[in-house]
C-alpha cells in the first residue's frame, strides 16, 4: 500500500480526479486529494490557465507543499495530472523520503544539479501539444542523469488529458492501459 498525494490539473478538482482517487483506493492505497484552486473547476484550458495565472506558480507550489507536509513523514508517492504532475515532480524531487512519482500528462523542468533515486513513471499523449516529444525526451534524459529510475509510456493519438472521460481529449483505450500500468507500478513500490 502506498500513501499518495494526487494533484489535479489546471481544470481544477474535477470528478475525474475524484474517480482516479477512488480507483487508487480500491487498489488498497491511501490517497489524499487537495484542492489547489479553492473549489474552482473549469471545462476548458483557457479558463484553467486564467485561474493558474491568477493564483501564480509560487502560490500553487506553496499550497501543494502545505498539503504534502503533514503526510510526508512516512514517505509519499507524488502523483498528478498535467499541472498537478509538474507540481508533484517538484515535490518528489525535494523530498528525500519520496517513494515514487506518478505523472499523467505533465512534467516540470529540473535543475542541472538535481539528484534523486525516486522511481518515476510518466504517461503522456503522443504527440502532445503541452508536452512535445523533444521536451519529453530531454526530460527523460535529465531525470536519468539525476538518478531517477524512470519510465515513459506514450499513447499515440490520444489527447493531452486522455484520462478524463468528461473532456474531449478522452481516449478510453489509452486511459485503461495507462491505469493498468500505473497500478502495477504502485503495487511494486
Amino acid at each position: 500500500m502506498a500513501r499518495i498525494l494526487l494533484l489535479h490539473s489546471m481544470y481544477g478538482l474535477r470528478p475525474a480526479v475524484h474517480d482516479a482517487a477512488e480507483r487508487l483506493r480500491a487498489a488498497g492505497h491511501e490517497v489524499h486529494v487537495p484542492d489547489l484552486f479553492d473549489g474552482r473547476v473549469v471545462d476548458d484550458a483557457e479558463a484553467g490557465a486564467k485561474i493558474r495565472e491568477e493564483i501564480g506558480r509560487d502560490e500553487l507550489l506553496r499550497r501543494a507543499v502545505t498539503a504534502a507536509a503533514p503526510l510526508s513523514d512516512q514517505g509519499l508517492v507524488y502523483a498528478g495530472f498535467s499541472l498537478g504532475g509538474a507540481l508533484a515532480q517538484n515535490l518528489a524531487l525535494a523530498d528525500d523520503k519520496a517513494r515514487g512519482l506518478l505523472l499523467f500528462h505533465g512534467t516540470s523542468d529540473l535543475a542541472d544539479d538535481a539528484s534523486t533515486e525516486v522511481p518515476a513513471q510518466l504517461h503522456v499523449a503522443d504527440p502532445d501539444t503541452f508536452e512535445p516529444v523533444d521536451w519529453v525526451n530531454a526530460w527523460y534524459l535529465r531525470m536519468r542523469r539525476a538518478g531517477a529510475d524512470v519510465e515513459i509510456f506514450r499513447y499515440r493519438g490520444a489527447g493531452h488529458l486522455f484520462t478524463d472521460p468528461a473532456l474531449p481529449d478522452h481516449d478510453a483505450e489509452s486511459a485503461d492501459r495507462a491505469w493498468k500500468i500505473a497500478l502495477d507500478f504502485l503495487a511494486d513500490l
